[in-house]
């Protein structure tokens, strides 16, 4: 295991372990596993994931108490709502105040210009949530053409021009100031950095990723990207890398339509590599894509065994959080799953969270449906309820929740 002091600096030496594959974890097999979390792990530093519950010593006569122990006493249902994340305008946060109040695990700001008061009105949709458990409040800030606060956090390059401009150390500075100014507006979490490699125009119809890409170099974008998430990291924000296992070179972008990546012999010699030296240095979260592998799976990744639990965690030895794709997203629907289908099959696949886009009428209803759908697969068998403690167990860790005061 790696000590506290180690897990410390796995991301502050971002560019040393991009580059070189060195550092704290680089010499674990796959599979190893970090430091468990306790309740002293220093407020804003986000887990790195892990397995192992955290344990109490019982006192005479009692039974240790262990998160995973107390999970295995909430209903399906509690255990549903925590692995749903809600999208919502961010001028409109309060208008899921009653999916937070029923247990929702994250709430995702969509829009272009955060109001001012986003951080107060955020206080007070979360402070409802149930069990003293608040929601990753999350957001796309990556730079350049995805920016969904610039107004209130600051305008960014384009990762392709912070990487053709600014050294890793600097593109780490830039991310924490980033980071700090997230958290002031209540925010918890980035869906960023891209990992991806791609040099092309985009993003477009045909390329989902362009200049949201740090370089078609594994190295260059290994490298900038990983000081991103450092930076983030430091700054007290949960950075989460996609989209896994590469989505550059993408035959289309998979929100409009069906798409595939590389194929997966060129993807294990290329657009992987950056997600394993994500995986080294002990990034938190991982976000998986909707396109299909060739070679791997006919699935979309998100909702495939094969990749999040074959490659992801098994291969790589990822022990940490594990976010799906917007599952509303065209290629889910081609593919034959509706949200709630697309949930349960990514959650069985080895998902912890599950996302989606919709209009704002019909957020509540298709939460309800999702949630639902959770729990019905729960109970005949389809998704076994193991898999869904399992799911939250990720969850609670990420959040440096303790079920055992």
């Amino acid at each position: 295991m790696a000590s506290r002091s180690c897990r410390a600096v796995l991301l502050a030496g971002v560019v040393a372990v991009a580059v070189l594959g060195t550092g704290c974890g680089a010499g674990s097999p796959p599979g190893a596993q970090p430091a468990t979390p306790s309740s002293s792990t220093p407020a804003g530093r986000p887990s790195t994931g892990s397995v192992t519950s955290t344990t109490r010593r019982p006192t005479s006569g009692s039974v240790a108490c262990t998160t995973r122990g107390v999970l295995a006493t909430w209903s399906v249902r509690r255990l549903a709502e925590q692995t749903v994340v809600i999208p919502v305008d961010e001028g409109e946060v309060g208008s899921v105040a009653g999916e937070v109040a029923a247990g929702a695990g994250g709430v995702l700001l969509f829009g272009a210009h955060a109001p001012a008061d986003l951080a107060s009105s955020l206080a007070r949709l979360v402070r409802d949530a149930p069990g003293g458990i608040p929601p990753f409040v999350m957001t796309d800030e990556e730079g350049g053409a995805v920016q969904r606060m610039a107004n209130l956090v600051g305008w960014m390059p384009s990762a392709r021009q912070l990487a053709a401009t600014m050294t890793p150390t600097e593109i780490q500075g830039l991310a924490l100031r980033l980071g700090r100014r997230m958290k002031a507006a209540g925010v918890t979490m980035d869906l960023a950095p891209v990992l991806d490699l791609d040099g092309g125009p985009g993003p477009s119809a045909t390329d989902p990723d362009g200049t949201r890409s740090f370089s078609p170099i594994e190295k260059t974008a290994s490298a900038a990207g990983l000081a991103f998430a450092a930076g983030l990291q430091a700054g007290g924000i949960v950075p989460v890398v996609k989209h896994f296992p590469g989505l550059g070179g993408a035959s289309g972008n998979t929100d409009l339509r069906p798409a595939a990546t590389l194929p997966w012999r060129s993807l294990q010699a290329g657009g992987l590599l950056p997600f394993a030296a994500a995986v080294r240095a002990g990034v938190p979260a991982v976000m998986v894509a909707n396109a299909t592998v060739p070679g791997l799976t006919n699935l979309p990744a998100s909702i495939s065994p094969a990749v999040t639990t074959g490659v992801l965690r098994n291969r790589l030895g990822f022990s940490g959080l594990v976010l799906t794709d917007s599952l509303s997203a065209v290629a889910l629907a081609a593919a034959g799953y509706s949200v709630p289908r697309a949930s349960v099959a990514a959650l069985r696949a080895g998902a912890d969270m599950v996302m989606f886009n919709a209009d704002g009428r019909r957020v509540a209803s298709l939460t309800r449906q999702t949630v639902q759908a959770i729990v019905g697969a729960v109970g005949s068998g389809a998704l076994p309820r193991s898999r869904l403690e399992d799911a939250v167990w990720h969850i609670l860790n990420a959040k440096h929740v303790d079920l055992c005061p």
